[in-house]
């Protein structure tokens, strides 16, 4: 009987050892509860030690932490509906007011800044137009609103260092969709008609080019082929005069033959002449 009570004392003494004893891991914060309550906090890596059964400790990320949000409707300064859809990155830097705020729940944690990093945003989007909004400098957009947010998250014992955008889009059922498709086709239509127009007048520099190329090369042409038909009648003209000059009766001869055969060649002509007449000569003799 006394080795059993002695056992059992052992046994809860070590329970009450293990009880007694937690860690705090790299990169984690701890904190320890009295009775429900903060007796401790900002606890560093390590192991620590708490009053079993009376104090609780809690250990949290302290690294960190990318909190999305779903997407939130806003009007730009045009009016314009716009769907924005953001991640903000942040760290508890105060577990003590980060476990009164949240029962150190990270969903909670971020049901909590939810209506403050959007507030936030939704100013800053109002402000803008919807060019500046998508192609604008976003980076100087939230450096300008995280004083503003950080003071908010410093309720929950939070700091948010970054926010970033996942996606800017139009509601599907805004109106905005429709006018930004108009006015990307009138753009498009612009383009087209200013390539168009572009492309007509090349296509007269070209085929005015062409077209006085084509005279000039018809000149040049007609001028070479005059020049070559001069030069190919004063040849004939020197080898008919050679031909006269060498044997004039066979020349008058040939001459004379060239003419019946042009004056009779469609075989149905008709010369009324006198016997005598010179274009006869050799008709009536080879001589």
């Amino acid at each position: 009987m006394r080795n059993s009570l002695i056992v059992g004392i052992i046994v809860a003494v070590l329970l009450g050892l293990m009880g007694s004893v937690y860690v705090v891991r790299e990169g984690q914060v701890g904190l320890v509860l009295n009775l429900g309550r903060v007796a401790r906090s900002e606890i560093g890596p390590g192991l620590h030690f708490k009053v079993p059964l009376v104090e609780t400790a809690r250990v949290f990320d302290r690294r960190f932490t990318a909190n999305e949000f779903p997407p939130e409707r806003s009007l730009t300064s045009e009016r314009k509906d716009v769907s924005v859809d953001f991640i903000a990155i942040g760290f508890i830097v105060n577990a003590a007011d980060f476990y009164r705020a949240t029962g150190g729940i990270p969903e909670v944690a971020t049901d909590r800044l939810a209506p403050i990093i959007k507030e936030s945003l939704r100013n800053e989007i109002n402000s803008r137009t919807l060019t500046q909004l998508v192609s604008g400098n976003r980076q100087e957009l939230i450096e300008k609103q995280l004083p503003g947010i950080n003071a908010g998250a410093k309720t929950l014992g939070m700091q948010i260092v970054d926010i970033r955008f996942k996606q800017i889009d139009l509601p599907t059922d805004s109106e905005v969709i429709g006018q930004v498709y108009d006015r990307m086709r009138a753009e498009r239509r612009q383009v087209a008609s200013q390539l168009r127009a572009e492309g007509e007048e090349q296509a007269r520099i070209v085929r005015a080019q062409a077209d006085r190329e084509q005279t000039v090369l018809l000149a040049e042409a007609e001028r070479d082929a005059q020049k070559l038909r001069g030069e190919g009648d004063a040849e004939a003209v020197r080898i008919y005069g050679q031909a006269a000059n060498r044997d004039p009766s066979f020349y008058a001869f040939q001459r004379s033959l060239e003419a019946y055969r042009v004056s009779f060649a469609d075989g149905n002509g008709v010369i009324v002449l006198d016997k005598g007449d010179p274009f006869l000569q050799y008709m009536r003799s080879d001589r």
